[in-house]
């Protein structure tokens, strides 16, 4: 039974669509987009900046969005997703926590995914920079995506320490780390990354990722066998995985 003490939350979109990065790419997902992050990466292409309304798809897949008031009641939240999962029942994988970056809304978290859970199982992407906000929530996620900022690609330096620590976390359930790439990236950048993993797991998968820009792929295809070659040798689940969404046009 719901709870009154369930607080509301500042979204930013929520949506039905087509995952398009990482392991589980093609799969459907509801997306919840929360706003906020601690990061300024170079290649990012998401606005996460708050805003007076969350814009919520009218039905589920249409791309039609129409405004729902900040903060948004979870009751509200909750009743339409059931109610979409209800509509297409099996369509749906799991629900995507994303952002910006969700877990600076740890505390709405806690209380959120108990319940959001009964209706799907959790996915969440993460920029792999918040270990102490990820370990209350891990018992409540299904799926990690979870990020190594290369310093080639975000401009600042990576938190080997910290990602590390998030990862030990992150295993805790079913996982996976992505690395964004471009032609840029040296080959140190990308084996202190794959080391990294192995040092926790070998079975871990890491998903090359290449930059796109305005739908193309900016990375040549020898440079990233290249880069897949090289991580091969310490993990061997590693996997090239552009942004698909991006070649689709979908949310």
């Amino acid at each position: 039974m719901l709870t009154p003490l369930i607080p509301k939350a500042d979204l930013l979109e929520i949506f039905s669509s087509i995952q398009g990065e990482g392991v589980l790419v093609g799969t459907r997902q509801i997306f919840l987009r929360f706003p906020d992050c601690h990061l300024n990466c170079r290649y990012c292409d998401t606005d996460f900046l708050k805003t007076e309304n969350c814009q919520v798809e009218s039905v589920p897949g249409s791309g039609d969005m129409a405004p729902l008031e900040n903060p948004v009641d979870f009751v509200k939240v909750k009743q339409l997703l059931e109610s979409w999962n209800s509509e297409l029942p099996s369509s749906h994988h799991s629900i995507s926590i994303t952002g910006g970056e969700p877990l600076l809304h740890k505390n709405i978290l806690l209380t959120w995914l108990p319940e959001l859970r009964k209706i799907l199982p959790i996915y969440l992407e993460t920029n792999g920079m918040l270990p102490d906000e990820l370990e209350p929530l891990i018992q409540y996620i299904d799926w990690v995506s979870m990020d190594i900022k290369l310093h080639s690609q975000t401009g600042s330096r990576t938190e080997w320490d910290i990602h590390r620590q998030f990862l030990e976390i992150a295993n805790q359930t079913d996982c996976y780390v992505k690395l964004v790439v471009g032609d840029n990236t040296p080959d140190l950048e990308l084996q202190l990354a794959a080391d990294l993993v192995s040092t926790i797991s070998k079975y871990i998968p890491i998903v090359l990722q290449p930059v796109t820009v305005e739908g193309q792929v900016r990375v040549s295809t020898k440079r990233l066998l290249q880069m897949q070659a090289l991580i091969a040798d310490t993990n061997p689940n590693v996997r090239v995985i552009p942004q698909t969404h991006r070649f689709m046009g979908v949310l």
